[in-house]
């Protein structure tokens, strides 16, 4: 994507809904033409367009957007010939940045438990946006009569596809099929702690359970009810599909559970003895690209040479791994059924051996270490195609390291407090210009390691460096997002913010990030209390344990 100044001038008056638009600028060809002719440029137009106001406004194309300038007044909203090229009034940076923060949410997490904060935002691109997002806390007594209870802490991010209605099911659902199968093995093992395999196991079985609900269970309650109005409801989920990234943290053991399902990602930040911050990938994009990925389905589906094509399975779906898209999981049986009796799709002529597509998860374990200022960002895929994991470890390195400097000249109380004397007792005095982040380590091949998709958008491949990352939201997850929006470009910034759906996706995807601080400091008081400074307002002041 390109974006290009352009001069759009009115020059002639308005007649009834239409205008007459000129175009100069750098393209081959001109991108706005007349929209409508009912009427020819009047004499006396250039004194009046010097006492109109001067507006920016975005050119939309199919490959190129352009900003540029309108005078005169009245709304901009054209849409300019039968390309479906359009003229938009351009979002100012102040509009922008309310755009930007409308989703946002911050917490103090004052439990005592490990984790003293956690930021996160949403920005939709698809409408409505098929992203979701899950958090909980789940107080766990002793395990023994008076030993101290502890707490599991889930946070998760669903990135939906053809539809939102699979991620919103996760986001009902997986936590809680999570919490009891972990339960049940817990308790299982008595006072002693289970082992890593069987707490694996038991994250492994609640997706599964989960999934097996929406795909196969879902088409037993429709086939039951034989009504076309409950297969539209329950079929939903299923005929949509999801990535699933969620994350499982203990507090008693300090370990981290990372769980992918599709090409979400995690990555651990984390202080090194040099002061920069090192990235760690805690989560591998399973796509048709990973060679370890395609491997395994070419493996389970060993005389099907188009099991994985163009980096796709079956040449239309990337994720290998996911929540419903039921179409790579029903039997053609079961398909033909729903197709012949309700609405289901169509079967595919080389669906020859389902499931081709799974929701089972694969888990890293991180034992986590608060003095060294860790914390995780989890994102959707959006966000990675703008950015790399050391562009994003690196920009909440300097984020923090901005609130480190903040907190040593304000006198903030609270929980505010607690988060600032945690982060100063580990930088001190130090600063760093600059991205704050080791390099990455080199690969075979010079792409990225473990299957990591690299970005194919974002600052770099749209003009920008390094040196044009900005901090200036107090949330982190919001201060992720602008910076891979463009950073100090506020014209790139409010271009992007400012495209409607269906063109935005042309540009950016929805984006779905969380990132949460570990630490540990000041006295517990058992609650969860909103950061009204980096939280969208109209939010309740006080939230209850989750």
């Amino acid at each position: 994507m390109y974006l290009r100044r352009a001069s759009v001038a009115l020059v002639s008056a308005l007649v009834g809904y239409g205008a007459y638009y000129s175009y100069s600028g750098n393209s081959t060809s001109s991108l706005i033409q007349r929209a409508y002719s009912g009427s020819t440029a009047a004499t006396g137009t250039a004194a009046a367009d010097a006492a109109a106001p001067t507006r920016s406004v975005l050119v939309i194309g199919a490959d190129e957007l352009h900003t540029g300038t309108f005078v005169g007044e009245g709304p901009i909203s054209k849409t300019t010939g039968d390309d479906g090229r359009r003229v938009i009034e351009m979002l100012t940076p102040e509009q922008a940045t309310r755009k930007l923060r409308r989703s946002e949410q911050s917490y103090f997490v004052n439990r005592g438990r490990g984790v003293v904060r956690y930021d996160l935002v949403q920005l939709p691109s698809n409408d409505p946006i098929e992203d979701d997002h899950a958090e909980k806390i789940v107080e766990v007594p002793g395990r023994s009569p008076g030993s101290e209870s502890s707490d599991w802490m889930f946070w998760g991010v669903f990135d939906g596809h053809s539809g939102w209605t699979t991620s919103a099911k996760l986001r009902q659902a997986l936590v809680s099929f999570v919490a009891r199968e972990l339960n049940d093995t817990y308790k299982a093992a008595g006072e002693l702690a289970p082992s890593h395999d069987a707490v694996d196991l038991a994250i492994k079985r609640g997706f599964l359970k989960l999934d097996d609900e929406i795909v196969n269970k879902s088409v037993q309650k429709v086939l039951q009810a034989n009504s076309k109005v409950a297969a539209a409801e329950l079929l939903a989920p299923a005929l949509s599909g999801s990535c699933a990234l969620l994350s499982f943290y203990d507090s008693r053991s300090k370990l981290l559970r990372v769980a992918c399902t599709g090409d979400s990602r995690a990555v651990l930040g984390r202080r090194s003895e040099s002061g920069k911050w090192t990235a760690t990938p805690l989560s591998v994009d399973q796509t048709g690209s990973n060679p370890d990925e395609a491997a395994r389905l070419r493996k389970l589906h060993p005389n099907e040479p188009n099991v994985v094509r163009h980096g796709r399975v079956l040449g239309g779906l990337e994720p290998t791994r996911a929540f419903g898209d039921a179409s790579y999981k029903w039997t053609r049986e079961i398909s033909d059924k729903l197709k012949q009796h309700f609405f289901a799709r169509s079967v595919s002529s080389i669906l020859q051996t389902p499931p081709y597509v799974t929701a089972e998860p694969v888990i890293t374990t991180t034992k986590i270490e608060p003095e060294k200022g860790d914390f995780v960002v989890l994102a959707t895929d959006g966000l990675w195609e703008m950015l790399t994991n050391e562009e994003v470890i690196g920009l909440v390195g300097k984020w923090l390291e901005h609130q480190n400097r903040s907190s040593g000249s304000s006198s903030g109380g609270g929980a505010t407090s607690q988060f600032n004397s945690v982060w100063r007792r580990i930088f001190g005095s130090r600063s760093t210009t600059g991205l704050p982040v080791e390099a990455a380590a080199p690969t075979p091949g010079g792409g990225a390691g473990g299957g990591q998709k690299t970005p194919f958008r974002g600052v770099r491949q749209w003009g920008g460096a390094s040196d044009g990352f900005v901090v200036q939201d107090p949330n982190a997850a919001t201060h992720l997002v602008r910076n891979a929006l463009g950073g100090k470009n506020q014209e790139q910034v409010s271009a992007l913010l400012t495209l409607p759906a269906p063109f935005s996706r042309r540009y950016r995807d929805d984006l779905t990030v969380q990132v949460i601080f570990f630490g540990d400091g000041g006295e517990p008081t058992g609650d969860v209390v909103v950061n009204e400074d980096a939280t969208a307002p109209a939010r309740p002041a006080v939230k209850a344990k989750l």
